[in-house]
């Protein structure tokens, strides 16, 4: 697909992928695996505790579209499983974290301090981002403090945000939590792109646009292969929306005009 097309189709066209997400669920409980969020499996380690001979980690990140989010929550409930849900400030929706964290899963922050701070200075430059670090720190702990306290619960783990400007500066978010007196200080057990923590599992798949939608392989073919998997997707490329699609469409062209 060119890119035109192939942004047109997967944001208003693409067929749901929910059933295909759906049958990924059936086929890993069948074959016996365990299927949890970072937190539960984190937990495990930390405790000391048994792992399962196989297990399935789901992390979703929530970067647009609260409608296919909850259609995702409802079909995990169905099934009895477990799964990581990060939102972004943006997609923040207290009420369905609560159900989330009510149900046995986790709710917690998909964070781009580092990114927003860039974009709201106009900076364009990485050595002039790192040098803000603090202020960007500080930024992202009041912002966690926030999320924990209208939540009601504590944050285990966090997930990190990809944005247009990280990608132009060759800068992560992941560099904010690169400082062991704030993990400690906001009790962060994992980023979830904590190498220590992906090295734990023998396959690492994210979703990708169609008409690759996974990479770098199918999760129904991972099942058969790996015992230990970690499963990444994001409600975008589980279902179209084209009134979420379209809002971030037009602010992601705007915030590109801007900075």
């Amino acid at each position: 697909m060119t890119t035109l097309f192939g942004r047109l189709y997967c944001d208003y066209l693409m067929p749901s992928q929910l059933a295909a997400y759906e049958a990924v669920v059936r086929q890993a409980h069948q074959a016996g695996y365990t299927q949890t969020s970072v937190r539960g499996y984190t937990d495990l380690v930390r405790d000391g505790r048994s792992l399962p001979e196989r297990v399935l980690v789901h992390r979703h990140d929530i970067d647009t579209d609260l409608r296919t989010t909850r259609k995702l929550f409802d079909l995990e409930k169905k099934h009895g499983i477990h799964s990581s849900f990060y939102f972004r400030l943006s997609t923040l929706d207290f009420h369905l974290m609560r159900e989330i964290e009510e149900y046995g899963s986790e709710a917690s922050y998909h964070y781009e301090e580092l990114a927003t701070y860039a974009k709201e200075n106009r900076i364009k430059d990485a050595a002039t981002l790192r040098g803000r670090m603090p202020e960007i720190r500080a930024r992202f702990r009041a912002n966690f403090s926030y999320i924990e306290g209208r939540l009601g619960t504590k944050l285990h783990t966090v997930a990190s945000h990809g944005d247009f400007v990280n990608r132009r500066l060759k800068v992560t978010n992941t560099e904010i939590l690169d400082d062991a007196q704030l993990r400690a200080a906001c009790g962060i057990v994992h980023e979830a792109y904590d190498r220590a923590l992906l090295d734990q599992f023998d396959i690492y798949i994210s979703d990708r646009p169609a008409p690759q939608y996974y990479y770098p392989s199918a999760p129904v073919d991972a099942i058969h292969g790996h015992r230990r998997i970690c499963l990444v997707t994001h409600p975008r490329q589980v279902e179209t929306n084209w009134s979420a699609n379209t809002k971030d469409n037009l602010y992601r062209f705007y915030e590109g005009l801007v900075w």
